[in-house]
């Protein structure tokens, strides 16, 4: 797990503005998981915080790039 404050300050409002802005759900809801685990949040406090599963925040958490919004749209499987 990343040490707390481990996003840059402009990643940081990036990721606010995109909480507050963006129109899918999902993709605020994984700024947003970002955003409690740079205060310190634990995986498991921040899924119980939004009320999610830990799985959820587990794998957004490897496998979101919070620099790179775009990692965060949700990958298909066909």
């Amino acid at each position: 797990m990343p040490a707390k404050n481990f996003l840059s300050s402009e990643t940081k409002e990036t990721l606010q503005q995109v909480l507050k802005q963006h129109e899918h759900p999902d993709i605020r809801q994984r700024a947003l998981i970002f955003l409690l685990i740079n205060n310190g949040n634990t995986q498991a406090q921040t899924a119980e915080l939004i009320g999610c599963s830990l799985r959820k925040v587990a794998y957004w958490s490897i496998h979101g790039e919070p620099e790179n919004l775009d990692s965060f749209k949700a990958i298909r499987f066909s």
